[in-house]
């Protein structure tokens, strides 16, 4: 999954048409279909991690199109390290939550390591089950050039699946932690050869993570499909990045996902309130109450009842 993006551009996605996002919520199911119209129409896209229904909802609220349950649950939900502890049936569930509590969002399911790495075959019948149990639209897996026949038999089985080039934290140990991709004009036209034949074997988006601007650019204006940026520069025609980092839930954020909010600091607040509530009682008004006959009777059963070792029997 991304490291962590915010959209911009020459139009503004509210007036975009049918499956717009708005403030108001979505008017159509979105669609790798309304990507692809978006990027012809040059409307941009957010992107953004969930992993939680009720997350999902408000988001659809917000008008988020595009929701991608990512392996940085491993970190963020479950604790971990690194997203290399991602369990495969915890992320199909969570694919699954995100999609109910946000059926009009396009939802990407993460591919955790070792899900399609060890076989074609294997690759396939995870990615399988991601469409099925989880209810993804499009599954989403860390690719290179290498990858294509992968690709090319999801595509045969009716499988969407996004290609995430550039930086790929599941090979991060690889390079001794986490890492810039394309930074040099051979990097570059690596680069630009995973993207072409990913695109080339049926990879319905794309996906760049910490990339520079100018390589991103050339990208995207060598595809036909939509590509979404995660610390890949503005020219994207999407954005991703991780909620929890812009919620300020998160120790450290990169820095194209600065927090919008700090509800760390207001969860804080929240718990400290509650803390003082609880030791002084100050609970508010109960509200369940027993009638004066049912309170009556509760005093005869108390008084029926065998004294205790509090009461010094």
């Amino acid at each position: 999954m991304p490291a962590r993006p915010q959209p911009d551009g020459p139009r503004s996605a509210s007036t975009a048409g049918e499956g717009t996002p708005a403030n108001d919520g979505l008017a159509a199911p979105v669609t790798i279909r309304t990507l692809q119209r978006w990027r012809r129409e040059g409307v941009k896209f957010a992107c953004l991690t969930c992993y939680d229904a009720t997350t999902a909802r408000w988001l659809e609220k917000a008008g988020i199109p595009v929701l991608l349950v990512g392996d940085t649950a491993a970190e963020v939900i479950l604790g971990y390290p690194a997203t290399l502890h991602a369990p495969l049936d915890f992320l199909i569930q969570l694919t699954a939550a995100v999609k109910r509590g946000a059926p009009k969002c396009l939802v990407m399911g993460d591919m955790p390591f070792l899900s399609y790495q060890a076989s074609d075959e294997e690759g396939v019948r995870n990615a399988g089950r991601f469409m099925t149990e989880g209810m993804a639209d499009a599954v989403k897996l860390e690719a290179d050039r290498s990858f294509a026949p992968l690709f090319r038999l999801m595509s045969r089985a009716g499988i969407p699946a996004v290609a995430h080039i550039g930086s790929r934290p599941q090979h991060a140990r690889m390079h001794g932690g986490y890492y810039a991709a394309g930074k040099t004009a051979e990097a570059a036209r690596g680069l630009l050869e995973d993207a072409l034949a990913l695109e080339d074997a049926g990879a319905v988006l794309l996906l760049i993570e910490a990339a520079p601007q100018e390589v991103t650019e050339l990208i995207v204006s060598r595809v036909r499909v939509p590509v979404i940026g995660c610390g890949a520069g503005s020219r994207c025609d999407g954005q991703v990045v991780v909620t929890h980092d812009l919620l300020g839930l998160t120790e450290w954020q990169p820095g194209f996902a600065k927090p919008l909010v700090e509800m760390g600091k207001h969860l804080i607040s929240m718990a400290t309130a509650w803390k003082d509530r609880v030791r002084t009682g100050q609970l508010g008004e109960h509200p369940y109450v027993m009638n004066d006959a049912e309170l009556a009777a509760l005093d005869v059963l108390r008084r029926s009842l065998p004294p205790t070792k509090a009461d010094g029997a």
